[in-house]
């Protein structure tokens, strides 16, 4: 048994990271607060990239025992525009309730001890982003709730103005609708997120055979940013980088970079060492969220997305 590594988050970055250096022989001290199951403001889209990551750790199959939703197709709408394709493999839909307990579960089983305070520094932050400390105006909020209705098997986001909203099947039946509009627009309909919906009219004909589930859950403010500079210790998930949600890469960059870093806090390895391997990971997603964040503000993705084959556009929001 090598050191024992202590972490801060028991989300998929947490987790996942104290999975993999459990499997390196270290011993783990998980720092977690919050109770396990509950709900987070995400998107719940896995891309395919989803399963040698999970399987690297031992976490496909009791994925897989979740019963997540297959999603074979993409949609994306810009108003007037609209562009489907079917995707190069199937992707999955899984709320984070549900995949936050079975990683933390999974760890657990393999060994992990749980705190609910911070004891010692930690070697590994996967404590989820900071809230931005910025001024009013230009803010940015999420939000998210699930529906009832009829399943489909795509990945569908409704761009509108600065907004937009994901949806995609989860499992168990239900719709996950998860979005991200700017303060400006939000206020306009006192943050009442069932108005915001329709404000695009192929969002609102989308979701009219839909029923929400439980009330709304919000975020923010959000802001797109990387730590890929501080070696003060092993950051993972968005802790470490945090990119548009828009891409839908952020489940999978968390369980990838908890997993490295894991590994690296088990071999002890260089923190720039470890920075320098996320850093080709996540360079590509990262970069081109924000080239279409300022497409989105300018109104030029409506002109810009049609010219794009879909699954290029997809494959270029994949970590590596």
């Amino acid at each position: 048994m090598c050191k024992t590594i202590t972490i801060l988050g028991g989300g998929p970055a947490g987790a996942s990271a104290a999975l993999a250096a459990m499997e390196l022989g270290c011993g783990v001290m998980l720092i977690e607060k919050s109770k396990f199951p509950r709900h987070k403001v995400c998107g719940e889209f896995f891309s395919p990239e989803i399963e040698p990551d999970l399987a690297r750790i031992g976490a496909w199959q009791a994925f897989l025992s979740a019963a997540p939703a297959r999603i074979r197709r993409m949609k994306l709408n810009f108003g007037a525009a609209e562009k489907t394709a079917s995707l190069a493999e199937p992707a999955w839909g899984l709320s984070r309730s549900a995949f936050d307990a079975l990683l933390l579960q999974r760890a657990i089983a393999a060994g992990a001890k749980i705190s609910r305070e911070t004891t010692s520094v930690p070697q590994i932050i996967a404590s989820g982003r900071k809230v931005a400390a910025t001024a009013r105006g230009g803010r940015l909020f999420g939000f998210k709730a699930h529906f009832e209705g009829p399943p489909d098997d795509a990945v569908e986001l409704y761009f509108f103005g600065s907004a937009y909203v994901g949806i995609n099947a989860v499992e168990n039946g239900f719709t996950n609708v998860c979005g991200l509009a700017p303060e400006e627009l939000l206020r306009t309909f006192d943050f009442d997120f069932d108005r915001v919906l329709l404000e695009s009219p192929a969002l609102a004909e989308r979701v009219k055979p839909l029923t929400r589930r439980f009330d709304w859950l919000s975020t923010g403010p959000l802001e797109f940013k990387q730590h890929l500079s501080d070696t003060t210790a092993y950051r993972a998930g968005d802790a470490l980088s945090f990119v548009d949600p828009f891409t839908g890469s952020g489940l999978v960059a968390a369980v990838k970079t908890g997993s490295l870093a894991g590994a690296a806090a088990a071999r002890s390895d260089p923190v720039p060492d470890y920075l320098a391997q996320c850093r080709q990971s996540l360079r590509k997603p990262f970069e081109v969220a924000g080239v279409f964040r300022k497409a989105l503000k300018s109104r030029f993705a409506e002109t810009l997305a049609p010219l794009i084959p879909s699954r290029i556009l997809f494959a270029l929001t994949r970590p590596r």
